[in-house]
């Protein structure tokens, strides 16, 4: 079994990534994860699947993939959020997961993406709640 990458180098990986593309993916990759940090700064990095940043909290929230001519931001229950702001726009006829491609000279609506980062960490921590610590009180 693979263990995990500590946060700590899949945070440096991720640097890593971001100065090895040396273009418009890198920027925008760094742009996204400075937003999904300032959505919820408890968010952790993960580096998974022989290299793709990860983000998450109380399960994966997204995933930043880079391609030739798009940055993904992967959203694994996407299919779950309200999108009001139409921000996905790809993966659409999946049952479960949602993405937004980001192209050479988008411009991303950082409020709405903010948005949609704190729905998919309230989704993920109301599947998986916390488990609750055993109080060191007895009930008489």
């Amino acid at each position: 079994m693979k263990r995990p990458v500590p946060v700590e180098s899949a945070s440096s990986l991720i640097d890593d990534k971001i100065k090895e593309l040396g273009d418009w993916r890198g920027k925008t990759l760094a742009k996204v994860r400075k937003i999904i940090h300032e959505a919820d700064p408890e968010i952790v990095e993960e580096w998974k699947w022989m290299g793709t940043p990860v983000w998450s909290q109380g399960g994966i929230v997204c995933t930043g993939e880079t391609y030739k001519n798009a940055v993904k931001m992967t959203f694994p229950k996407g299919a779950a959020l309200k999108d009001p702001s139409g921000l996905f726009n790809s993966s659409l006829d999946g049952n479960v997961r949602r993405a937004i491609d980001v192209h050479e000279g988008d411009n991303v609506d950082e409020a709405a993406l903010k948005d949609l980062i704190r729905a998919a960490v309230a989704l993920n921590l109301k599947s998986n709640p916390k488990p609750r610590r055993a109080s060191s009180k007895r009930a008489d």
